[in-house]
């Protein structure tokens, strides 16, 4: 009898030890099609009042997507607009934050969305390079969303530098 528990257990240790490695080939697979379009960095998010979340983000034409480090889907947790996100400060980890984070890790705090909604991003010094040189290299125009100033002062400016240069919109007035 104890010799068929002892084998019962045996075969449990074994299904739950295959069941751990099929998890961790599948989060490996997963990062691996995460990466393979390029443009991907660890990057830690918390929004105010929440804790931090540890994940990769990835950076597309118009928008930074970050995707939880354990999850298992490809879609992203938080998707954060080019167009809307400024930086407004940033600062090295706390202590209580490094044992988390990382040591070496820099917080960026951000505002994003229509209603500047702040976020918090954590990462490494190259990688906080490499989001700025992002954030700076959206076309002319499009960066940032100034709340500020209104939507159209751009382009009231635009406008009144060609009517002062004699140019004119074609069906324009003249």
């Amino acid at each position: 009898m104890s010799k068929a528990i002892a084998l019962d257990a045996a075969w449990i240790f074994a299904a739950f030890l295959v069941i751990i490695v099929f998890c961790a080939i599948g989060l490996a697979i997963r990062r691996m099609l995460l990466d393979r379009h390029g443009g991907t960095v660890e990057c830690g998010l918390r929004r105010p009042g929440g804790t931090w979340r540890l994940g990769v983000a990835a950076y597309e034409k118009d928008e930074l997507r970050w995707y939880d480090a354990v999850g298992v889907l490809l879609t992203p947790e938080e998707v954060l607009a080019r167009r809307t996100l400024a930086v407004a400060s940033r600062r090295e980890v706390y202590p209580s934050e490094a044992a988390l984070l990382g040591p070496a890790m820099v917080v960026v705090s951000c505002t994003a969305g229509a209603m500047s909604e702040t976020v918090e991003l954590a990462m490494g010094e190259a990688a906080l390079t490499g989001f700025l040189a992002w954030l700076e290299s959206a076309p002319p125009g499009s960066y940032p969303l100034n709340p500020l100033r209104p939507e159209g002062a751009t382009a009231r400016r635009r406008a009144s530098t060609a009517r002062r240069r004699g140019w004119h919109w074609p069906g324009g007035p003249g």
